[in-house]
C-alpha cells in the first residue's frame, strides 16, 4: 500500500471511530442501582437497620445520601435515566423526596425480581449501594443472604452466592453488566471474586460481625461517587453474569419447619433435613420462587 493510501486508511479508521464515539455518546443510558442498607457506612447493628432502632431515621439519610452520591456519579458518566430499587427491610427506607423528578424508585414487597425489580434489557450497567458479604461467609459486617434468621446457605447452578450473586444473575439474564458495588471490605471483595473486577467502594472494614471500622458519611459519599462514574466508564470491559439454563437452586436452612412444609411441593426437592432444591428455567423464575419462600404467610392480608 502506498504511503498516500496507508493515509486515507488511517484517516477513515479515525473517522469510523470518531463516528461510533459520537453515536455511543448520544445513546440514551439507563443505569439501575440497587440499595441495600447494611453496606452502608456506619451500619454494625439492628439499632441502624430498622424502625425500633434509636439510629434507624438518621442512617436511612445516610443511605439515601449514599444513592444520591451514586446517581451523581453514574451522571457524571453520562447516565439519562437512573432507576433505583429499595432492597433492605420493608423496601421503604429511602426518602424519596430527596430524588431528582426524573429518577424512579422501587419501593416495597412482594416484587417477582426481589432486589432487582425494574431491571430490563434497556439497561446499560447496574449498581450496588448498601451491599453486604454472604451467609457463608465467616467475615463481613452483617453478612448474610436474604435472611440472617432462617437461612444458612443458597446456591446457584452449585456456587454458593451472596446476594450480590443472585442480583448479578438477574442483571447477566438482560445481559446488563454489574459494574460497580460498595459496602465492607469483605462485602467488596467477596463480589469481586465472582463477578470480576468490578468497581468497589469499600466504605468501612469489616472488625466483626457487629462492629467495623468506618468512614464518614461524607468520605463514603464521595467514593462512591468516583467509583460508580469509573465503573460505568468501564462497563464495556465487564461481562454479564450470566448463568446456564436452567438454573438449579439449593437453599439451606436453619430449622426443619420451612423445609418439611417446602417439600410438599412437587416442584420442591427435600435434598436433606435442612436444605431444598428449586429447578427453574432461569433465574427468573428462581427469584419468583425465593420472593414465594421468604415472603409468603397463610396470615398476609390486603
Amino acid at each position: 500500500m502506498t504511503r498516500p493510501a496507508a493515509a486515507r486508511s488511517a484517516l477513515l479508521a479515525m473517522l469510523v471511530f470518531l463516528t461510533a464515539q459520537a453515536l455511543e455518546a448520544q445513546r440514551p443510558l439507563k443505569v439501575f442501582i440497587s440499595a441495600d442498607m447494611e453496606g452502608i457506612a456506619g451500619v454494625v447493628t439492628g439499632d441502624q437497620l430498622g424502625p425500633p432502632g434509636f439510629e434507624y431515621e438518621r442512617f436511612r439519610g445516610f443511605m439515601t445520601a449514599e444513592v444520591l452520591a451514586a446517581i451523581q456519579g453514574a451522571r457524571d458518566a453520562g447516565a439519562t435515566t437512573i432507576v433505583v430499587a429499595d432492597a433492605h427491610g420493608n423496601g421503604q427506607n429511602l426518602l424519596i423526596e430527596r430524588f431528582a423528578d426524573d429518577v424512579t424508585v422501587v419501593r416495597s414487597w412482594p416484587r417477582p425480581l426481589g432486589m432487582m425489580q425494574g431491571m430490563d434489557s434497556s439497561f446499560g450497567a447496574a449498581v450496588f449501594i448498601g451491599y453486604h458479604a454472604g451467609t457463608t461467609n465467616t467475615a463481613g459486617v452483617r453478612a448474610h443472604t436474604l435472611s440472617s434468621a432462617t437461612l444458612t446457605s443458597v446456591a446457584l447452578n452449585g456456587i454458593t452466592v451472596p446476594e450480590a450473586g443472585l442480583s448479578a444473575a438477574i442483571a447477566g439474564h438482560f445481559g446488563v453488566p454489574v459494574v460497580a458495588i460498595s459496602g465492607d471490605d469483605v462485602a467488596v471483595a467477596e463480589a469481586q471474586a465472582l463477578l470480576g473486577k468490578i468497581e468497589g467502594a469499600v466504605v468501612k472494614r469489616a472488625v466483626s460481625f457487629h462492629s467495623a471500622a468506618t468512614m464518614t458519611p461524607a468520605a463514603a459519599q464521595a467514593l462512591i461517587r468516583t467509583r460508580v462514574k469509573a465503573g460505568i466508564e468501564r462497563r464495556g470491559e465487564l461481562r454479564p453474569y450470566v448463568l446456564r439454563a436452567p438454573v438449579r437452586l439449593d437453599v439451606g436452612f436453619k430449622h426443619y419447619r420451612q423445609v418439611e412444609l417446602l417439600g410438599y411441593l412437587s416442584v420442591v426437592e427435600r435434598t436433606g433435613a435442612h436444605t431444598i432444591r428449586f429447578s427453574g428455567q432461569d433465574i427468573l423464575e428462581v427469584s419468583r420462587f425465593l420472593e414465594f419462600m421468604g415472603k409468603y404467610s397463610a396470615e398476609l392480608t390486603p
